[in-house]
Formats: structure tokens, C-alpha cells, sequence
């Protein structure tokens, strides 16, 4: 199974009640991507909602990602495994590596990823959070091909240059935040390609990024409401001059940042 276009995210879904009824609902919405990571401490939850929602686990695909201090070989071997156990599946369909910080080494992390692969605890490698640099000397490293690099990516933070990499190497560019927590309801440009088309500024982000080639949005809802809005994106056809319109908003903004991030030490 091959990445969908639009996934369900689950950062700070701690709560394993609020999880599992997410992802059931999820699920019989139509999403057939799961994001998960082992700094989110709910790779069980997702289990479990999955099993709850009674859907053939060969007919959605589950990512996970490394925690920041399980980079070491030992450990990308060893928690990978845990993860997959979480998960209730022999083989995790994609495996990132979440930031390029703390115990992260490309000579021992990404060989114990070529070692999961071969091994069937992971089906396909990816990356999160790399910078262009970085991203270009992982793919030097790694014998398998990379399948995925998840980064913030919204009309507010477009990420040309990664996507032009994930053109180039022809893996999928995995945006989160793809609506950068709301805000996109606020620019003027995404609000009025919304009551063009009778949507929402949410819907109108997702369907800018999923009308992108490679490119897969992951956005994070709880609400019934939302979970069912953000599906609906897919239904949402932007023509050119609406994609001209939101291409020259001119606004940056990053939501995720702190001191430690790879862009802030280049």
C-alpha cells in the first residue's frame, strides 16, 4: 500500500479514550493513513482505535517516527521493534527518523534503518524535520531509497526547496501542520478562495497541498466535525488563479521552533 494523500495525525493525543474514538471515527470516515510517533506515548492508543474501527489492517497505512534519544544503533533497533509491538503489526509501513537532534548519527542511525527493512520490522524508511543539507547526506547514507520527509508545511511556510528535493529524489513531502493551527483562517487570500468554492480556509490548505506533486497532508482533528471537514478537502478542486492567489501570500510564519531545531543551527 502506497502512501494516501491525506493522513490523521495524532500529536497530543495522550488521552486513550479521546485517541481510539478519533481514530474509530477516523477510520469510518474514510482516512486510510495513521500518524503516530514514540514521543506522542500513544502508539498503543492507535492499536487499539484501529481494532476498535474493525478495519482490515492491510488497508491503512501507520507511520511512526524515532523518538530524539532512541537514534543510537542499538536503540533504533531495539524501540523500532517496540513500536511495531505498540502498534500490533509485524511490519510498520513507514519509519522516520523525528528530528536530526540529540543522539541522531548518520552513520549508525540510518544503517540500523537499512537493517529494519531487511529485516521486515519496517516497510520503508523516512525523515522528519532534515534541512536540505541534511536531508542530502541522509539519502547518501542510506542504501534503501527514502520514502518520506514530514516537515511543517502550510501556505505560510510553503518549503520550496524541500519539495523541489522530494521532486528531485521522488519521495512524498509530508506536511504537518497543513493548517498551521488555524491560522490559516486569518489570511485574507485563503479566506477568499474558501467563500469562492463555499469551503472552508482549512479545506482550501489541505486541498493546496495535496493538489502538489508529491506531497501528503497530515492534519491533526479531534472533533467529529473537523475529522469529517479535513476529509472533505479532497473533494475541493483549486483552480490556477486560485493557486496563484495562495502561492503569493507573502506571510512566514513556523509554528513549531525552539532553539535546538536543525534550521536554527545550520
Amino acid at each position: 500500500m502506497e502512501i494516501p494523500n491525506l493522513g490523521f495525525g495524532t500529536y497530543q493525543m495522550d488521552d486513550r479514550d479521546e485517541c481510539v474514538r478519533a481514530i474509530e471515527l477516523a477510520m469510518e470516515t474514510g482516512y486510510e493513513h495513521v500518524d503516530t510517533a514514540q514521543m506522542y506515548d500513544n502508539e498503543a492508543f492507535v492499536a487499539a482505535g484501529l481494532d476498535e474501527s474493525g478495519i482490515d489492517r492491510d488497508e491503512v497505512f501507520v507511520a511512526t517516527k524515532l523518538d530524539t534519544d532512541n537514534l543510537a544503533y542499538d536503540d533504533v533497533k531495539r524501540t523500532a521493534k517496540e513500536s511495531a509491538e505498540k502498534l500490533g503489526t509485524d511490519t510498520i509501513d513507514l519509519l522516520y527518523v523525528h528530528w536530526p537532534i540529540n543522539t541522531y548519527d548518520p552513520a549508525e542511525t540510518l544503517p540500523a534503518l537499512d537493517e529494519l527493512v531487511e529485516e521486515g520490522v519496517i516497510e520503508r524508511v523516512g525523515l522528519s524535520n532534515f534541512r536540505p543539507d541534511q536531508l542530502e547526506d541522509a539519502i547518501e547514507h542510506l542504501d534503501e531509497p527514502l520514502y518520506a520527509h514530514q516537515v511543517e508545511m502550510h501556505p505560510m511556510l510553503p518549503q520550496e526547496e524541500l519539495h523541489e528535493l522530494a521532486v528531485e529524489h521522488d519521495h512524498q513531502l509530508v506536511a504537518y501542520c497543513p493548517i498551521a493551527r488555524g491560522q490559516v483562517a486569518d489570511v485574507p487570500e485563503i479566506q477568499a478562495v474558501a467563500e469562492k468554492h463555499d469551503g472552508t480556509p482549512a479545506q482550501v490548505s489541505l486541498a493546496w497541498l495535496m493538489g502538489k506533486e508529491n506531497v501528503t497532508a497530515i492534519p491533526k482533528a479531534a472533533s467529529p466535525d473537523h475529522i469529517r471537514e479535513n476529509f472533505a478537502a479532497r473533494d475541493l478542486e483549486l483552480d490556477d488563479e486560485d493557486r496563484e492567489k495562495i502561492d503569493g501570500i507573502e506571510t512566514r510564519e513556523r509554528i513549531v521552533d525552539f532553539d535546538e531545531a536543525p534550521w536554527n543551527n545550520a
